[in-house]
C-alpha cells in the first residue's frame, strides 16, 4: 500500500467525516472509494478568525496503487517506524538480586517498569503510597477535613502527582525512536481516549487516569514485574562506589545492583536522604505563584467568540507569557479548562495548591497557575553540602508554611482586586471557587516573595490585554503553587547513571522531565540504559 500524508486540510466547524474524506480524496486525485486507509494524524483548531473558526487536519491516507496526480498538500510517506526496545533481553531467568528496583510509580517509574517487564527483566516497583483506589479515598478524606496522610496524597501514591491533574500529554522534539507514540499507544491500550493520538493538545483527565495507571500496573505484573505499595525507601545501600540495594522505612533491606530513582518532584525526605548519602546533586531553578480562576464561559468566549459553545471546540484553554520589568519570566502553567483547584499538600503544617480536570473539562471554572521564575540566587545555598543543595526545598517549604498560616490550615484565597490592593479579602465576588478541599479568605501577599507578587501583578495587566476580563477584580486567586518542578537535579552522566554505579536518576523528580509525557519517555530511555547495564553485568 502507498501511504500519503495530507497536511493543512481545513474544514468548517460543522463538517463530518464524509466531507473530510472527500477533501482528502481530491488532494490525492482519486475518488473517496479508492481510499484503502484513512486515519487522522493530527487535529487542531485555528481560531485566528473568530468569525470563521476552522478545524485543521493532517491525514494519513493509503492507496493500493500510486496516485499520479498528488496535490501540493500530499506527501508520500516513508515506512512507519514503530518503537523497538534496543536493549538486551535477559539470557536466563532474572533472580531477585539481579532485577532492577524502581523507586516510585509516577509516569517515569511506570513506563520504566513496563518497558523492562516487557523485555523480560522482571522489575520491582516500590511505591511509598497506596494503590490508586485507596489513594483516592485518602485524598477525598483529606479534602473533607481529615488528617493528611504524608505517604498517600496528591503527590504520592500509584500514578504519582500526574494522576490528579488535567493529564496533559505535551510532546516536543523529534521522535525517531517512536518513544512518544509508544507512550500514547500504551495509554490508549490502558483505557485512555483514542483521540490523544491525534489531538494537537492531548489530555486524559483525572477520571480516566485513575483507570489508566491501574491497568498499566496490571500489564507490568502480567509481564513478570512486581509492584509493592506502602514501601517507602528511606536509604540507598552503597558498596564501594556502587549501589547494592535499598532499605525501607520498616528496616527491610532489598538487594539490587540496579536502582532507578523515579521519585517525583515532591519527595523531599528522599532528596534529603540521597544528599546525605553523598549522591551528586545540584540546585536548579523552578517557579512559584498562585492559581487563578475565571468562569470557563468567559475564557471560551474570549478565545472562540460567538462559537464558544460549539461541540467541536470544547472548553478553551490559554497559554500566556510576560517578561517582567526585573527580567523574570511570568507565565501560565498547567492550565486546567473546566477544572478544579485542589489542595495538593503533602507535609504537615504546609499548604500547596494545584489544578486538575476531568476529561470532559465541564466544570464551571477555568484555572491556571500564574508563576514567576525562581533562581538559585533567590534561595541561596550551594552545591557543596546537603543543606546547600536542598536550599530550594527549604525555600518552597517557607512559603507553604506561610500559606498554611494565612489560611489557618486551609488553602488561602483572595480576590484579584484585593491582591492588587494588598488587603485581605473579606468577601468574594461573582466567581465561586471550584476548590477541592477547604479554603479561607486571606491576603496572599503574605505568603509570596515580593518579586513573585509584583511579577504576578504586572503580568495580570498584560494578560488582560490578551484575554478580555483576565484581570477582573473578582477573579479568584489561591495559594501557593510551589510544585511546578523539582528544585534539585540528581546528576547523571554516561549511560544515564549517577557516578554511583548502578544508580539511574529518572524523570521529573530527578530533574530530567517536566510533565507526564516527558517523564514517561525518560522512563523508557532509562529502562533501555538499565537493561544495557544489567546485560553487561552478566
Amino acid at each position: 500500500m502507498n501511504l500519503y500524508r495530507i497536511q493543512n486540510i481545513n474544514c468548517p466547524l460543522d463538517h463530518d467525516e464524509h466531507y473530510l474524506r472527500g477533501r482528502v480524496a481530491r488532494e490525492i486525485g482519486v475518488g473517496p472509494a479508492h481510499l484503502a486507509e484513512f486515519r487522522i494524524e493530527r487535529r487542531s483548531i485555528d481560531a485566528r478568525d473568530k468569525r470563521d473558526i476552522r478545524i485543521v487536519y493532517t491525514i494519513i491516507a493509503g492507496l493500493e496503487s500510486p496516485s499520479r496526480s498528488l496535490g501540493s498538500k500530499a506527501i508520500a510517506m516513508p515506512p512507519f517506524v514503530r518503537y523497538r526496545f534496543p536493549g538486551p533481553n535477559p539470557q536466563s531467568a532474572v533472580g531477585d538480586g539481579k532485577r532492577a528496583i524502581i523507586v516510585g510509580s509516577g509516569p517515569a517509574g511506570l513506563f520504566c517498569a513496563l518497558t523492562l517487564a516487557e523485555a523480560g527483566w522482571r522489575p520491582l516497583v516500590l511505591e511509598r503510597g497506596d494503590q490508586v483506589e485507596a489513594r483516592g479515598a485518602a485524598i477525598a478524606s483529606f479534602w473533607s477535613g481529615a488528617g493528611l496522610d504524608t505517604d498517600s496524597n496528591m503527590q504520592f501514591g500509584e500514578g504519582g502527582a500526574g494522576t490528579y491533574s488535567d493529564g496533559k500529554l505535551t510532546t516536543s522534539g523529534n521522535d525517531e525512536a517512536g518513544r512518544n507514540r509508544r507512550v500514547l499507544e500504551d495509554f490508549i491500550a490502558a483505557g485512555a481516549p483514542a483521540e490523544i493520538l491525534f489531538s494537537s493538545r492531548p489530555h486524559i483527565g483525572t477520571d480516566y487516569l485513575v483507570k489508566v495507571v491501574r491497568n498499566l500496573r496490571t500489564r507490568i505484573e502480567e509481564h513478570g514485574g512486581s509492584v509493592r505499595f506502602r514501601s517507602k525507601v528511606t536509604k540507598l545501600l552503597l558498596d564501594g562506589g556502587r549501589v547494592s540495594g535499598v532499605e525501607l522505612d520498616g528496616g527491610e533491606r532489598i538487594d539490587a545492583r540496579t536502582v532507578v530513582l523515579a521519585i517525583g518532584h515532591s519527595a523531599r525526605d528522599t532528596f534529603s536522604s540521597i544528599a546525605a548519602a553523598g549522591i551528586p546533586m545540584e540546585r536548579k531553578p523552578f517557579a512559584m505563584g498562585l492559581r487563578i480562576e475565571h468562569p470557563q464561559e468567559m475564557i471560551s468566549r474570549a478565545q472562540y467568540g460567538e462559537h464558544w459553545n460549539h461541540p467541536a471546540l470544547g472548553a478553551a484553554d490559554y497559554k500566556l507569557t510576560h517578561n517582567a520589568a526585573d527580567s523574570r519570566g511570568v507565565y501560565s502553567f498547567c492550565m486546567c479548562p473546566g477544572g478544579y483547584v485542589v489542595d495538593a499538600s503533602s507535609e504537615p503544617g504546609m499548604s500547596a495548591c494545584n489544578g486538575m480536570s476531568d476529561f470532559a473539562r465541564d466544570a464551571a471554572n477555568a484555572n491556571s497557575a500564574i508563576v514567576v521564575s525562581v533562581r538559585p540566587d533567590d534561595f541561596g545555598g550551594d552545591d557543596t553540602s546537603p543543606a546547600g543543595v536542598l536550599a530550594g526545598v527549604e525555600y518552597q517549604r517557607r512559603w507553604e508554611r506561610l500559606a498554611w498560616t494565612a489560611g489557618a490550615s486551609a488553602l488561602p484565597v483572595q480576590t484579584l482586586g484585593d491582591f492588587v490592593r494588598g488587603s485581605a479579602s473579606s468577601r468574594l465576588g461573582d466567581i465561586v471557587p471550584s476548590t477541592r478541599g477547604t479554603y479561607a479568605l486571606a491576603d496572599l501577599n503574605t505568603c509570596l516573595p515580593d518579586f513573585v507578587a509584583s511579577g504576578i501583578r504586572e503580568a495580570l495587566q498584560s494578560f488582560d490585554k490578551k484575554i478580555a476580563g483576565f484581570a477582573r477584580t473578582d477573579a479568584v486567586l489561591t495559594g501557593v503553587e510551589t510544585r511546578t518542578s523539582s528544585p534539585v537535579r540528581i546528576l547523571r552522566g554516561d549511560g544515564m547513571q549517577s557516578s554511583v554505579r548502578g544508580l539511574f536518576p529518572c524523570g521529573e523528580g530527578a530533574g530530567y522531565a517536566g510533565g507526564i509525557m516527558s517523564a514517561a519517555v525518560d522512563g523508557i530511555r532509562v529502562a533501555e540504559a538499565a537493561a544495557e547495564f544489567m546485560g553487561g553485568e552478566s
